[in-house]
């Protein structure tokens, strides 16, 4: 069995993180505003950021739960997640706006919902 406390924490964290993100998104309507000026770039990079924390801590929630946890929750594409953050860190330069733009706009608001659900679902085992 694995520590459901810490993959709360870690879950909490990521949920935190979808929420920065989506923050920060909220003022982008274009690819194209992530690399037009130097505030876009910035919003660029702050969201980047947090797609490696959130692929981190997936990597986290995998090494705990032996790989077991995220595959309950399919909804998700959890490896391509864990990839982003491997593109970002290891070949930044060659960061593709509209690849984040997608992200940010498709697949964030899906994984926030779903981490959620897993959230209360960890809960209720404890009660």
């Amino acid at each position: 069995m694995y520590d459901k406390e810490l993959v709360l924490d870690i879950l909490r964290q990521i949920e935190n993180s979808i929420n920065i993100i989506l923050k920060r998104f909220s003022v982008i309507n274009d690819p194209n505003d992530f690399v037009e000026d130097e505030e876009g770039l910035e919003k660029l990079d702050s969201i980047c950021m947090q797609l490696i924390a959130i692929g981190e801590a997936l990597k986290q929630i995998d090494k705990i739960t032996e790989g077991k946890f995220l595959l309950k929750y399919p909804q998700v594409e959890w490896d391509k997640a864990k990839k982003m953050r491997d593109v970002i860190a290891h070949h930044y330069f060659d960061i593709d706006e509209e690849v984040v733009f997608i992200v940010c706009q498709k697949h964030l608001p899906l994984m926030l919902e779903v981490v959620r659900g897993m959230i209360k679902d960890l809960e209720i085992e404890d009660k």
